[in-house]
């Protein structure tokens, strides 16, 4: 049919016990495209279809961490029942948003994170900002927020030493990624900038604005 695009592929994962009563589905042991597009789409099919006696999904960058009730069901059941749903796991597609997001490129570590990638600020600022990036996660913190994968180019690991505390709004840079700190938190991240968008309301349904799989564009404002 036009328009139609095939199925995904993902990589084959590895479903292991945690105790009486959760199990990890884990795509990858390093963060991959791939194995983070695919634990995307299963919490997603997870959450379109539940399986009985699961009583909590929770996904990260390259696994899905499923709690169940251990009254009500056993690994070996749920562990079937994961197997077959992941047959169909690359027709599964989020209905991504697009978001903006402006940004004061003014963090502390702005300069010496644009030296060690041999670049000068502004054309750190401009690289960033070239292509969108994709929302991998979000949790660690509440409305935390993870967006990649930034080509190897851009490529940084985080700092050695952790920050007592960043703002609420701070813009993050390390390993591939940027993040958006959605509270006040440490952080080991290098701190490029910061931004008024906000990605968490404990008073809203849901507290969360963005989702995984959505598309975010950072813009450079003054």
């Amino acid at each position: 049919m036009a328009g139609s695009s095939a199925p995904q592929t993902f990589p084959t994962p590895t479903i292991v016990p945690l105790g009486d009563s959760a199990l990890l589905v884990r795509f990858g042991t390093a963060l991959t495209d791939a194995a983070n597009r695919a634990a995307i789409a299963l919490a997603l099919a997870l959450d379109r279809k539940p399986i009985a006696g699961v009583v909590e999904i929770v996904p990260n960058l390259v696994s899905v961490l499923l709690r169940y009730d251990p009254l009500a069901s056993a690994f070996a059941t749920i562990a079937g029942e994961l197997r077959l749903r992941l047959f169909g796991l690359g027709d599964a597609a989020p209905a991504t948003a697009r978001w903006t997001i402006a940004t004061r490129f003014d963090g502390p570590d702005l300069d010496a994170v644009a030296a060690l990638l041999g670049l000068s600020a502004a054309d750190f600022i401009a690289a960033h900002n070239a292509a969108p990036l994709r929302v991998l996660a979000t949790g660690f913190a509440p409305g935390f927020v993870y967006c990649g994968l930034h080509p190897e180019s851009l490529s940084l690991p985080r700092l050695t030493t952790v920050r007592p505390t960043v703002p609420a709004g701070s813009v993050l840079f390390a390993a591939g990624q940027t993040a958006i700190a959605a509270t006040e938190m440490p952080t080991g991240w290098h701190v490029i900038g910061h931004t008024d968008f906000r990605n968490f309301d404990p008073a809203a349904e849901p507290p969360t604005r963005l989702g995984a799989g959505d598309i975010v564009t950072f813009e450079a404002v003054s």
